[in-house]
């Protein structure tokens, strides 16, 4: 089975090693030994689902609520991390740019690696991780849905029609700039919530070469 991003299990090489087990400095993390049968179960199913042996910190925030917890592994399952109107490739990437936006460190290198799982170069990520777009490294029509999706994480009311028609413009379908607005306020929801928890990046020494 593939990897999945949503377990931080895009195995690609990094000079810092994977931290082994999650932890959190705000709020405590759900222990399987002492979860609910329906937890439990769910956890089951992640692991069935997306070929992992662990839990990875992101999927342990959501277990405190069953149906949280089986809402938001649907939704990553079929729509953040599964081929839709945008292919995994955007995604990662918008989720390693919206990720840095929010100083979630978790989330912004869990997805930097999965984004070169995905094809992306380490220039690509550096520009990603340090909000340096750059026309010699994204087409016109990735730098259009960065600046899109970038918006809708930043200032969301500030979106009108005519950014949805420049991105259209750069040649995205209005199906296509509509998802993006999901996966982008998705991959913030997650930003924060890892933020709150107070997950560390799962790479404590960095990232190295890759950012």
């Amino acid at each position: 089975m593939e990897p999945h991003p949503l377990s931080d299990v895009a195995q690609v090489p990094v000079l810092g090693s994977r931290q082994a087990t999650p932890s959190s400095t705000n709020l405590p993390l759900a222990d399987e030994r002492t979860a609910s049968p329906e937890v439990r179960a769910l956890f089951a199913q992640y692991r069935q689902r997306f070929g992992r042996a662990d839990l990875p910190g992101i999927v342990l925030c959501f277990a405190a609520n069953p149906a949280l917890l089986r809402g938001m592994l649907e939704i990553a399952e079929n729509l953040l991390f599964g081929e839709s109107l945008l292919n995994r490739r955007y995604k990662e990437m918008i989720a390693t740019y919206v990720s840095r936006q929010n100083a979630c460190s978790y989330c912004a290198d869990s997805h930097a690696v999965s984004f070169i799982s995905q094809g992306g170069s380490a220039e690509m990520l550096c520009a990603l991780q340090r909000a340096h777009l750059s026309s010699q490294l994204f087409t016109d029509a990735e730098l259009a849905l960065l600046q899109f999706a970038g918006k809708v994480n930043a200032s969301s009311s500030a979106v009108t029609r005519a950014d949805v028609e420049a991105a259209m413009l750069a040649g995205w379908t209005e199906a296509q700039v509509g998802e993006a607005v999901h996966i982008a306020s998705l991959f913030a929801a997650f930003n924060r919530i890892a933020n709150a928890f107070g997950l560390p990046s799962p790479y404590p020494d960095g990232l190295g070469d890759q950012a």
